[in-house]
């Protein structure tokens, strides 16, 4: 029996899954929650980096109850992507780490950019803009708005590389979630050196070596395998970022799959062989923890959203269901811009959201529900169409997320997508991808060619009693409220600017 553990820790929760190699199937799971550092000002997002360790070994310890220990050959770690964790010399903790929905360094961004040309420059030296969620302008913030910690700076991790070092005391970083830090030349993979001058030089020996996804980051340590109870043999695979590890676990490592998460953000993404640079900068061109490459497009607001509205109508999820229902399509002429915490995609970190068609009909829950669930799905086409446009293909998507659970969303889904939409039979899809990883990178060991298709073949099952094929005639009326969507975003965006003084 050879058995792999899978570690995604996320936002909000720590997820560990035990996959069997031989059976490939998920045969144990685990779970322990974390939470956001509270009272911090707004555009602040921050976690104790403490709480992912403790939430790890719980997750870890649930899971491992009922399984035999001893067939345990690799650990893979999957996390949230771009955050910051900053280690001083004694590789201590600094400070708390910033989140990927951190919106504070807008003006770090504007700084980067300029220093190196513009937009259209940074995006030719790099692939990418730089956004607020990234890793390279929160350095910079640490720079200039905590020089003492920044003068402390030793290493820096993103949070699945500071789990690894925990479980192996190595520390690197591979391509795909190095690609999220907007420090790395994507088409190259080598460090950016006008990125690093344009924060300061001495962060160039405070970057960890990088490494290709398929390789081992080490061993557990002594430590970590007597307190799981494992092998002292156990390996621990490259990991990589939520999205990467989750497009394993969705089967998304070829071409013509779309992968769509509808978790607190939302994601949605596919794989391609070549980079995909958008001259725009609106679809980001992240590696993936394969060998090959993620064009990805991140809103960051989903459930966040349809969870606010069932909270403030005191719904529960299937009463959320039979309000979308009874709701006509396109609710009305309700429509919401659900930017509630900012946005990343269009770029609108001081937006807020924004319902416009409200009227004696229409404010009621139920258009109201449906208005916000319709919003953040077209927010998610937005990527779709552009990934489209850059010629990335999609034939189907596969859903994750606890919103793509909802039988009535996942309706609006298709017919918004204009794509066939089904769930996967295991909805931890960040956590399997990490298993899948870690079984590949040991598997490599005997059989250095193996594909990673050939480990995913047979682990990754689709749901197809959950396929919703899309209405023609809904699928043009969206088409049409997408276009409209898409203006009054665009038009919006230098309103939320002077909008932003007033807010408290």
């Amino acid at each position: 029996m050879s058995l792999f553990i899978g570690i995604d820790s996320g936002t909000q929760s720590t997820k560990a899954v035990v996959y069997d190699a031989e059976t490939k199937r998920v045969i144990a799971d685990g779970r322990s929650p974390h939470h956001l550092i509270s009272g911090l000002p707004s555009g602040h997002m921050e976690q104790d980096p403490q709480q992912w360790v403790d939430a790890m070994d719980q997750a870890i310890h649930e899971a491992l109850s009922s399984v035999d220990r001893s067939a345990i050959r690799g650990v893979g770690v999957s996390g949230q992507q771009h955050g910051f964790v900053p280690l001083d010399k004694s590789d201590q903790i600094i400070r708390p780490a910033k989140l990927w929905c951190d919106t504070s360094t807008v003006e770090e961004c504007e700084i980067i950019t300029d220093t190196m040309g513009g937009e259209d420059s940074l995006i030719s030296m790099v692939g990418n803009r730089m956004l607020p969620g990234f890793t390279a302008p929160k350095i910079l913030w640490l720079k200039r708005h905590e020089p003492e910690n920044f003068d402390r700076l030793s290493k820096v991790f993103l949070p699945h590389d500071y789990l690894n070092f925990y479980l192996t005391g190595e520390w690197f970083m591979e391509f795909g979630d190095a690609s999220g830090t907007a420090l790395m030349d994507v088409r190259t993979r080598v460090w950016s050196n006008e990125v690093i001058v344009a924060i300061d030089d001495r962060i160039r020996d405070c970057l960890p070596g990088l490494s290709s996804s398929s390789e081992a980051c080490g061993r557990v340590r002594k430590e970590i395998s007597e307190k799981y109870g494992i092998p002292a043999s156990v390996v621990v695979s490259a990991g990589g970022g939520d999205n990467m590890m989750g497009a394993i676990g969705t089967g998304n490592v070829s071409q013509g799959i779309a992968t769509a998460s509808f978790g607190t953000s939302g994601t949605i993404y596919a794989f391609n062989d070549e980079p995909v640079i958008d001259p725009r900068g609106e679809i980001a061109a992240f590696c993936d923890s394969t060998g090959g490459f993620l064009p990805l497009m991140c809103t960051m607001n989903v459930t966040t959203v349809s969870e606010g509205f069932r909270k403030l109508f005191e719904k529960d999820h299937h009463e959320l269901a039979s309000a979308i229902e009874r709701a006509p399509i396109g609710a009305g002429g309700l429509v919401m811009l659900p930017y509630l915490e900012g946005e990343r995609t269009p770029s609108i970190p001081s937006g807020s959201g924004l319902m416009i068609g409200l009227n004696g009909k229409t404010l009621q829950s139920d258009y109201m529900i449906r208005a916000a669930v319709e919003g953040v799905t077209m927010g998610m086409n937005f990527g779709l169409n552009r990934l489209r446009e850059l010629g990335v293909t999609a034939d189907e998507v596969r859903l994750t997320g606890g919103g793509s659970r909802n039988e009535a969303w996942r309706r609006i889904i298709a017919d918004v997508f204009g794509t066939p939409a089904v769930c996967m039979r295991e909805d931890e899809g960040a956590a399997l991808g990490a298993a899948l990883q870690s079984a590949w990178c040991v598997s490599r060991q005997s059989d250095p060619q193996l594909s990673i298709s050939s480990i995913v073949e047979g682990a990754v099952e689709l749901d197809e009693s959950s396929r919703v094929e899309p209405e023609p005639s809904a699928v043009e009326f969206y088409q049409e409220l997408q276009a409209f969507r898409t203006s009054l975003s665009k038009s919006m965006e230098p309103l939320y600017e002077v909008h932003s003084r007033f807010k408290s």
